[in-house]
């Protein structure tokens, strides 16, 4: 419990103020992942574990800090592996505490909601905090598309940032619905122009076609995404990615790549990024765990 304790108050220490959405531990539990939104915990589970050690280790968690509940998701190393039910992997009764339908969380001041048992994926990668907070700080001013948005965590960002139209784009409807609400949390119009449902290539050769051109384009695509119209892999086909977003990016344009792909070692990320994008120049780079995040310019 002490080592829980130590690893909050490292954690603690170096967060920007109003967050309560974060990364708790990651090296103290081997095989564990910590996630904490406000008063729920979620352990990432990438290894076999016993329901005594999972309730075990749920206590020590509220030992610590005061929970509302904790959820477990066991986790694969690659999710196309999950060979057990949906609910077997994430399931919708808490290890600990009264289930939660949804809870607020902030990431420097910045509100989410987050659904504890939506499945897998809660609603927020906390991993990409980096990344949500340099497009913060350079928003301004600018058209922005978010390609693969998810929830819209960037184009949130982004447009409290200051950019003059924030793009999302997505192959769920129900993601940006989710993304939508987010941007009503943080008093923010919504206009549903800017949230697509739809393939991302698909729409890169439209936005080319009408020669419509984007300040910051970021591509954070999944591992594996499959569209009726394409099939995408980051480990095959992440330079195809850039290649499709440098040709909407305006001259003094930039674009922020991101892969959250284990396999996909730093190396062979940037070269895709050079393959993709050639005329471009990585400008600087930053990573978190497995999350690897380059803005290229011209």
């Amino acid at each position: 419990m002490s080592t829980l304790r130590e690893a909050l108050e490292r954690k603690s220490a170096t967060l920007a103020p109003h967050t309560d959405a974060f990364r708790w531990s990651d090296e103290d539990l081997p095989g564990l992942v910590i996630d904490l939104f406000a008063d729920v915990a979620v352990i990432n589970a990438y290894r076999v574990i016993a329901p005594a050690e999972l309730h075990d280790v749920a206590t020590q968690l509220t030992e610590v800090r005061a929970l509302r509940a904790v959820y477990v998701k066991h986790r694969p190393k690659e999710a196309r592996t999950v060979s057990a039910s949906a609910e077997e992997a994430a399931p919708v009764v808490p290890v600990l505490g009264a289930a939660v339908d949804a809870v607020v969380a902030h990431e420097a001041g910045v509100a989410f909601s987050i659904r504890p048992a939506n499945g897998i994926a809660v609603g927020l990668y906390v991993d990409s905090s980096q990344a949500r907070a340099w497009v913060r700080a350079n928003a301004a001013g600018r058209r922005v598309l978010n390609l693969f948005s998810y929830t819209c965590g960037f184009g949130l960002n982004a447009s409290l940032g200051g950019a003059t139209r924030a793009v999302n784009v997505d192959a769920s409807r129900r993601v940006l619905d989710w993304g939508e609400h987010n941007a009503l949390l943080n008093g923010l119009t919504v206009d549903r122009h800017d949230y697509i449902a739809g393939d991302a290539f698909d729409w890169l050769r439209r936005f080319a076609k009408k020669g419509e051109q984007f300040d910051l384009v970021i591509t954070d695509p999944p591992g594996f995404a499959t569209t009726r119209s394409s099939r995408f892999s980051a480990v095959n086909d992440y330079h195809r990615l850039v290649e499709a977003a440098a040709a909407v990016l305006s001259p003094s344009g930039s674009l922020l790549a991101i892969c959250n792909v284990e396999n996909l070692t730093t190396g062979a990320f940037d070269s895709h990024l050079r393959r993709g994008a050639p005329a471009l120049r990585i400008s600087h780079s930053f990573s978190e765990g497995a999350v690897k995040s380059s803005v290229l310019t011209r």
